[in-house]
């Protein structure tokens, strides 16, 4: 008969900026720990402090340059019984951190999975940012070439639920101004910032707004949260097709045309093109 495995694989969600946040139960549970594997170990150590916790167990760092390379070694712990706890930053491990890979590991290998609840930016900023919460996507950070930004953006112009992003204060930017683009200037947007921290801040309003707010400069770790697209105003590529004719007998250059049906309807360009391509060519 095989031995059964009796470690356990603790994702412990930490404070995302007030570390009064922070459960009685992280702070035993990290004490208590075989092994703590953290993002970053200085961070770790600062948190232990804040809790006025020790450490018992062992540190080992496990951040996103190493996760491949150390996830083995931390289920073999787990294996051999050891309760292992992951924390990141802040927040809650896997999301958009590292954590994924071990907890995949650890569920083929039969070993418990648990979690400590803690705050978490996503529904923090979702709660705040005053647009619809009954249905929602988490999207994580965008891709940061321009291309392939632009490309993941087009694929959720028709998203009709709220969408939540994580993104770089240096990149917003440039970040809203492809969001303008994909789902139109005037989309509500809300951009969170140093949530539950001392200059927390919430700005709410179109994008086209938002856009020039952030020209200014934005710091902090950023949260943004876009409303769904509207199924009222969604056109079928026959209706936009016309729509760009009926501009063209007005006298607009066809491009011209593209980019104002686009802006009238809150549609990616892209979407009118393929359109009017669809109407001359129907074969295709």
């Amino acid at each position: 008969m095989m031995a059964l495995v009796t470690g356990r694989l603790v994702l412990a969600g930490t404070p995302i900026g007030d570390v009064s946040d922070a459960s009685a139960r992280l702070g035993r549970v990290l004490a208590e720990a075989d092994v703590v594997a953290a993002e970053d170990t200085r961070r770790l150590r600062r948190l232990t402090s804040d809790l006025a916790i020790q450490l018992s167990g062992r540190v080992v760092s496990y951040f996103e340059g190493n996760e491949r390379e150390r996830t083995p070694e931390l289920l073999q712990a787990l294996v051999d019984g050891q309760t292992v706890v992951v924390v990141t930053d802040a927040g809650m491990p896997s999301v958009s951190d590292p954590g994924y890979r071990l907890v995949a590991a650890a569920i083929e290998a039969d070993i418990l999975v648990t979690a400590v609840p803690g705050p978490s930016a996503v529904l923090t900023a979702l709660a705040l940012s005053g647009l619809p919460v009954d249905r929602f996507t988490f999207e994580g950070f965008l891709p940061r070439k321009p291309g392939e930004r632009a490309r993941r953006l087009a694929e959720l112009a028709e998203e009709p639920r709220t969408m939540v992003f994580f993104e770089a204060p240096h990149r917003l930017t440039a970040s809203l101004e492809a969001m303008g683009e994909a789902f139109g200037a005037d989309r509500r947007t809300a951009v969170c910032r140093e949530l539950t921290k001392t200059y927390e801040e919430v700005k709410r309003g179109p994008l086209d707004e938002l856009l020039t707010w952030s020209k200014d400069g934005v710091r902090g770790e950023i949260t943004v949260v876009v409303a769904g697209a509207d199924p009222d105003k969604t056109l079928t590529p026959a209706e936009l097709a016309a729509e760009v004719a009926i501009d063209e007998e007005a006298g607009t250059p066809r491009k011209q045309a593209i980019s104002d049906v686009a802006k009238r309807f809150n549609v990616p360009k892209r979407t009118v093109y393929d359109a009017v391509l669809a109407a001359r060519d129907p074969g295709k």
